[in-house]
C-alpha cells in the first residue's frame, strides 16, 4: 500500500522522482579508443553510488559497483591486436562502441617541439603526412590543457583517426613515431598527446617527486611546480600504454646540472604512477640552435644534452639524437619525421626487440697517445663515416646577419674526416680538432695541442659536427672531462 500511494504522489508531481544518473566512461574511454594489447587494460567512470556497471568486451564481461563517490572501474582483458571491436558498458543506461581497437598505446608529452604541429613542418614532412591516405589503424587522443594546482581525474577529448584532412593538426613528432610504428609492426597504435610549449619539467613531475628539488608552490599556471602533472598527467594515468615518448629541455638549459637528476626522477615518477616499473621511456636531445660559433666555449645547450645522455643510464630507455637538423633562428626545427622516426627505431629495437640499428655512435672510451687521441664508440652499425653539413634556408635576420639551418648535404661523399671536436692540453683551454675515422675508431688531433688531455665532440648551443654511422644516424656529443660545467652549484 505504502508502495502504491509512493508511485502516485511521484505521478501527480507531489513527491520528485528519483534521479539515476547515466553511466559516463572517462574522455579516454571513449568511441575510437586503441587499447593495449596483451594487457589487463582498465576502463573507468562515474555513476550513481552502488550502482553496477558491466563492461562486455571480445566475449568477456566484467563487473564492479561505483562507491560512495559514485567512481567505478574494471579491467578487460584486450587479447592480441586487432579490430575494430564493439565494446558495451551497461548501466541504468547502456554505451555500445563500435569501433575500438587493440594494439599499442604511446603517450607523446613535452614542450613546444612535441606540441609543433604538422601543419607547421617544413613542405617535405607535411606533404609526406597528407598524402598518406586515410588510416584507421592510427589514431590520437589530444589532452585538453589544463594547468591545476592538485591532481585530477577528468580531461577531455577524443579519439581522432590519422586521415589528411585530421593529421594537420596532430603532434608532429608524435604522428610520424605512431606511423612509423604502425606502418613496420602492423598493428594499431594509439597515441596519448599532452604537451605545453615553453614549459619547464618541473610542471611535468608531481608533488611528491619534485620533494627533493627546490620548488615554487601556491601558483596555478603552465611552469607551476606539478601543475601540468595535475591537470593533463594525472587524468591519464589509469590509461594502459606501454610507453612515452618525450621532447623537453629547452626550458630547463638554464639549470642543465639539475636536469641530470630531475630527469630520470621524472620518468622514475611516470613509472610508478602508471604502476608500469617498465615502462620504455624515449627522449630527443637538444638540436643545435642560436648562432654558430667559430670558436670552442662553455655551452649550457651543450651541458643540457649531456644530462639526457647520462639518463640513458635508466633501464627501457632512448635517446634520438639530431645535430643534422639545427636551425639558427629556430628553437624549433621544421622537420619532425627524422624525430619520430629516430624515436620510432629506439622502440622497435628495445621495446619490440627487432633486429635493427637504432641509434648513432655513442662514446665509449679515449685513450691519449703523444699528441692524438683514439676513441672508439659504441652503436657503430655498419661503420664509422664522416658526413659535412652545409648551411641551407639562409635568411636574413633584423640585424642584417645571416641566420640558417645546417643539414648534410646528400650529394656529398662521405670522408674519413670528421669535423665537430676540440681538445685541450693541461691548461685546459679547448682548440679546434679534425679527426680521423680509422677503422673502429677515431684519432683526434690539433697542432695547438701538444699533450691533449680531453676531448669534447659537438660541444656547443649549436654545434657543426658530423660523425655518422653507414646507417646515416649521428653520433652523440659528449666530453671525456669532468670538469666543472656552467650550470654547476658553485661549491
Amino acid at each position: 500500500m505504502k508502495t502504491r500511494i509512493v508511485l502516485f504522489l511521484i505521478c501527480v508531481g507531489l513527491v520528485p522522482a528519483p534521479a539515476f544518473a547515466d553511466v559516463k566512461p572517462h574522455a579516454l574511454c571513449a568511441e575510437g579508443m586503441v587499447l593495449q594489447q596483451k594487457s589487463k587494460a582498465k576502463i573507468w567512470g562515474t555513476a550513481d553510488k552502488a550502482e553496477q556497471v558491466t563492461v562486455s568486451f571480445r566475449s568477456n564481461k566484467v563487473s564492479a559497483v561505483a562507491d560512495d563517490q559514485g567512481r567505478w572501474s574494471v579491467e578487460v582483458a584486450t587479447g592480441n591486436a586487432g579490430g575494430p571491436f564493439d565494446l558495451i558498458i551497461k548501466g541504468n543506461n547502456t554505451i555500445a562502441y563500435k569501433n575500438v581497437l587493440v594494439g599499442e598505446v604511446w603517450v607523446c608529452s613535452g614542450q613546444s617541439n612535441m606540441e609543433w604541429s604538422v601543419n607547421s613542418c617544413d613542405k617535405t614532412d607535411k606533404e609526406f603526412a597528407t598524402s598518406a591516405p586515410h588510416n584507421s589503424m592510427l589514431r590520437m587522443f589530444n589532452v585538453k590543457k589544463n594547468p591545476q594546482a592538485t591532481p585530477q581525474t577528468e580531461t577531455s577529448g577524443a579519439w581522432i583517426e590519422a586521415d589528411p584532412k585530421t593529421v594537420g593538426g596532430f603532434s608532429a613528432a608524435g604522428y610520424f613515431f605512431g606511423r612509423n610504428l604502425q606502418e613496420n609492426m602492423k598493428v594499431p597504435v594509439g597515441l596519448i598527446h599532452s604537451s605545453w610549449g615553453g614549459t619547464r619539467i618541473e610542471t611535468w613531475m608531481s608533488a611528491s617527486a619534485l620533494g627533493p628539488f627546490e620548488k615554487q608552490g601556491g601558483k596555478v599556471g603552465a611552469n607551476a611546480a606539478s601543475n601540468l602533472y595535475n591537470g593533463m598527467i594525472a587524468p591519464i594515468l589509469n590509461y594502459q600504454v606501454k610507453g612515452a615518448i618525450w621532447y623537453q629541455g629547452e626550458s630547463n638549459a638554464g639549470n642543465a646540472y639539475k636536469y641530470r637528476a630531475m630527469h630520470p626522477a621524472m620518468i622514475e615518477n611516470w613509472r610508478a604512477d602508471f604502476k608500469n616499473p617498465d615502462l620504455a621511456f624515449y627522449f630527443v636531445q637538444l638540436a643545435p640552435f642560436t648562432a654558430v660559433k667559430a670558436a670552442p666555449g662553455e655551452s649550457n645547450w651543450a651541458e643540457l644534452r649531456e644530462a639526457q645522455t647520462m639518463t640513458l643510464k635508466l633501464k627501457n630507455t632512448g635517446m634520438a639524437v639530431i645535430t643534422d637538423f639545427g636551425s639558427e633562428y629556430d628553437i624549433h626545427p621544421t622537420p619532425k619525421r627524422p624525430v619520430g622516426e629516430r624515436l620510432a627505431l629506439a622502440a622497435r629495437a628495445q621495446t619490440y626487440g627487432e633486429k635493427i640499428v637504432y641509434s648513432g655512435p655513442m662514446y665509449k672510451s679515449v685513450k691519449f697517445a703523444g699528441n692524438k687521441a683514439i676513441l672508439t664508440f659504441d652503436h657503430v652499425g655498419g661503420g664509422l663515416e664522416g658526413r659535412e653539413l652545409f648551411p641551407t634556408l639562409e635568411r636574413k635576420n633584423k640585424d642584417g646577419s645571416t641566420a640558417a639551418a645546417w643539414r648534410v648535404k646528400a650529394d656529398v661523399p662521405v670522408s674519413s674526416n670528421v669535423n665537430g671536436f676540440t681538445v685541450c692540453g693541461k691548461d685546459k683551454v679547448f682548440h679546434p680538432a679534425m679527426g680521423q675515422i680509422s677503422g673502429g675508431t677515431v684519432v683526434v688531433a690539433s697542432e695547438k695541442v701538444a699533450e691533449p688531455i680531453a676531448v669534447r665532440y659537438g660541444w656547443a648551443n649549436h654545434p657543426i659536427c658530423g660523425l655518422f654511422n653507414r646507417e646515416g644516424l649521428p653520433a652523440s656529443p659528449f666530453r671525456t672531462d669532468d670538469f666543472p660545467v656552467t650550470t654547476q652549484p658553485k661549491q
